[in-house]
């Protein structure tokens, strides 16, 4: 078990912000899909995500959305809120807020950035860096009805535990597409979302 989850509340959030400031283990880095879809190639398109370390009683959990079907890129996937950078955007970390707050109304007062993931490059094109935010209740979730199925959180303690990180596949035709899945009950994380939650635990976990 990660010695965060042996720590007082305050002391976890000046741990994490302490692991988070160090570079990036090298277990971390090279994680990204690797391919991109047909019609997807050419120059990422710069986007960011909020991991949302939520701070409960009963332990940290993330929260994490389910996608609306109707979307056009990972349509119904479970994913971090957020989006790609916009002009008005002053950093990755007031992307990853912003998004937040239009697609789930987290309060950006409730959410304490701790640090930033290596930028994880996915099928569709995006060049996504995550951003680790401490959220401390209480928020009210109003999920965007256009972009959201419904809202969730997941014990950390879970997601970090190296033996409910799979690989699984799929074929895409010919092509095998090999990637991480974290699944939960009835939930299943996996692809972009999985894969930066295995970034998250190694970047904790190296020594």
């Amino acid at each position: 078990m990660l010695p965060l989850f042996q720590l007082s509340p305050e002391r976890q959030r000046a741990w994490l912000a302490q692991r988070l400031a160090r570079p990036t283990p090298a277990s971390a880095r090279g994680l990204s899909d690797g391919f991109r879809l047909p019609g997807r190639e050419g120059l990422a398109t710069p986007a960011a995500v909020l991991v949302p370390l939520v701070n409960r009683p009963q332990g940290l959990t993330v929260l994490l959305t389910q996608r609306s079907a109707s979307l056009p890129d990972h349509p119904g996937q479970i994913s971090f809120p957020g989006g790609r950078v916009e002009p008005e955007d002053l950093s990755h970390a007031a992307a990853a807020l912003r998004e937040a707050h239009e697609e789930v109304g987290l309060p950006s007062a409730s959410v304490t950035v701790l640090g930033e993931l290596p930028s994880y490059e996915t099928v569709t094109g995006f060049a996504v860096t995550p951003v680790v935010g401490w959220v401390e209740p209480p928020f009210e979730v109003t999920p965007d009805p256009i972009e959201v199925a419904d809202v969730f959180e997941v014990p950390l303690s879970f997601l970090l535990e190296p033996a409910h990180q799979q690989r699984h596949f799929r074929m895409l035709g010919t092509l095998r597409r090999d990637y991480f899945a974290i699944p939960y009950a009835d939930r299943y994380i996996w692809g972009a979302t999985a894969a930066m939650l295995v970034i998250l635990d190694r970047t904790l976990r190296e020594d």
